[in-house]
């Protein structure tokens, strides 16, 4: 008997009101990861300023998502095998005791160990939380639920800036972590309170430890290698190890998965085209995405000289439109037969974002930011509802958490390969357009000089206000015009340096919007689960 017979069973005995009460304890898991991530954006900037950390700024994201994505599809295979309540209230608990931790570092490189760490616990959540929407709902139910899930992105990226961004003026960045602790406590409770223990046929023999093992080994040292290429050239000792390592341990993964009963990833999965070709869009969609929103705040903060709270504020209308888009596709896709382009449109709608973006400089007005990152917005909304759905529908329902977690897997794979590459983008063009922008000033060379071997850490005082109109102050009067044109010239540097990041995304997304259009548009109204049997997939039986 397949150890996933209990579970459907079982949820599907649940009364309607423990179905809606369930739903809102996951709903707070997913909203617990989500609100993170929005809420340490915006103070970002200050951190770097207060910690002297610039050339770690990526960093800070790209060790979360290395924990995360290294643990997603270990995660999503053991949910299916052992249920997924200890799963997501294991992950909660861990990931709120990390997030205090990552509130008392002391150093950049504390933090960037701490949010490794709280990658882990993330990963946990993300790998089951979208899973139990398929173990609770029928696939007609599923879309515009996916569509709510979508939206509490949204929600949690309206309330996380502005939170973020008033704790970071007022009390100061070490407590945007610690926004966590109320709303994991009453995550934990809900679920505790509401998902019922299910009794699993599976044993620890059925786990693929040799594959959980190999895929780890294979993902770090690749996501490692992509993330000190900002100071490591390709063709190094360092790079070259790093990636042959990962090379020989992804040949060691797909041998392992090949002969496995129970293979961590199902190869299989990658013959269906729905499931493929949604892959290829949410992996290069998240590095172009992720890759580039993770810098508005530089715009907003050092570009236009905004203050932390009101930079999160200018991000609220992006989240509104996301919010709208996602509600709106769980529903239209439910009611259209090619459903595919209005993933091709998202996509679209979030390039030309991108594009807009890449214009940005001194004189923008805040409004046309505002726009651009609504039509960005747009595309994120659009994009996750839609991909989960489609390919929920098309695999059979002993591997929907494999196939579910796996498109977390490559959506966090796209994220953090997106960051460390245009991470490496800021990290060597910023200090060099400095250099370049206040030459052009012809001042005297010894602060020329001053500027050429400190330019990083002048830009990063562009990200506190008060400290750089306290330090203009302490300028005698006839310096301080010298200090305006220094620091003008920075910002037309960071200025430059952001447009080539968003060039970068908006050609990725570009990609994933032909891509997309190849998608298999397969029926999600009223569609029951497709017969194991005539899948491409084959899943043994737990005792076969």
């Amino acid at each position: 008997m397949n150890s996933r017979g209990p579970q459907v069973s079982a949820f599907h005995e649940l009364s309607r009101s423990q179905v809606v009460i369930l739903t809102i304890g996951v709903m707070l898991a997913l909203l617990l990861t989500a609100l993170d991530q929005t809420v340490v954006g915006t103070a970002m900037p200050r951190i770097i300023a207060e910690l002297n950390g610039l050339d770690y700024y990526a960093w800070v994201t790209t060790a979360y998502l290395v924990g995360s994505t290294a643990v997603v599809p270990i995660a999503g295979k053991l949910g299916d095998l052992f249920g997924r309540r200890w799963f997501l209230i294991g992950g909660m608990v861990g990931f709120v005791a990390t997030s205090a931790l990552c509130g008392l570092a002391q150093d950049m490189l504390q933090l960037v160990a701490f949010r490794g760490l709280q990658g882990l616990f993330g990963g946990v959540l993300m790998a089951n939380v979208f899973t139990v929407i398929a173990d609770i709902y029928p696939p007609r139910t599923r879309a515009k639920i996916q569509g709510l899930f979508g939206a509490i992105f949204g929600l949690a990226s309206i309330v996380g800036p502005t939170v973020g961004g008033y704790f970071t003026d007022n009390l100061g960045w070490r407590w945007v972590f610690y926004v966590n602790l109320p709303v994991g406590i009453l995550a934990v409770a809900v679920v505790l309170f509401a998902m019922p223990l299910i009794r699993s046929n599976a044993s620890w023999r059925d786990i693929d430890f040799i594959g959980s093992l190999t895929i780890v080994a294979a993902i770090v040292p690749l996501l490692l290698a992509l993330s000190i290429s900002r100071d490591h050239d390709w063709g190094s000792p360092e790079m070259l190890a790093l990636l042959a390592f990962a090379a020989v341990m992804t040949g060691a993964f797909v041998l392992e998965e090949r002969r496995a009963v129970h293979p961590i990833v199902p190869l299989g999965l990658f013959r269906d085209p729905t499931f493929s070709v949604s892959v290829v869009v949410v992996f290069l969609t998240a590095a172009g995405m992720f890759g580039s929103i993770l810098f508005v705040p530089l715009i907003f903060q050092g570009v236009l000289g905004i203050s932390a709270t009101n930079s999160g504020q200018l991000l609220t209308p992006m989240m509104f439109a996301m919010i709208l888009t996602s509600v709106a596709t769980g529903q239209i896709i439910t009611r259209v037969k090619r459903y595919r382009f209005v993933g091709t449109f998202g996509m679209l709608a979030m390039a030309l974002g991108m594009y807009l973006l890449a214009q940005v400089g001194p004189a923008t007005s805040e409004i046309e930011v505002v726009r651009d990152i609504m039509l960005i917005g747009v595309g994120l909304g659009t994009s996750m509802p839609l991909y989960n759905n489609a390919v929920m529908s098309a695999v059979p329902r002993e591997v929907v958490g494999v196939a579910t977690s796996q498109l977390q897997f490559w959506r966090s794979m796209g994220g953090t390969v997106g960051v460390a590459m245009l991470g490496s983008v800021l990290a060597h063009r910023l200090p060099e357009r400095i250099a370049s922008q206040v030459a052009t000033l012809n001042l005297p060379p010894q602060v020329t000089g001053l500027f050429n071997t400190q330019g990083a850490s002048a830009a990063q005082s562009l990200f506190d206000p008060v400290r750089l109109a306290a330090t203009r102050a302490a300028l005698p009067p006839q310096a301080q015009p010298v200090f305006d044109q220094v620091f003008g010239a920075i910002k037309l540097a960071l200025a430059s340096t952001t447009h080539d990041i968003f060039m970068y995304g908006f050609a990725i997304v570009l990609v994933a919007a032909v891509v997309s259009v190849f998608l298999k548009d397969v029926p999600i109204r009223g569609r029951a689960h497709r017969p194991t049997e005539t899948s491409p997939v084959a899943v043994p039986a737990l005792g076969e």
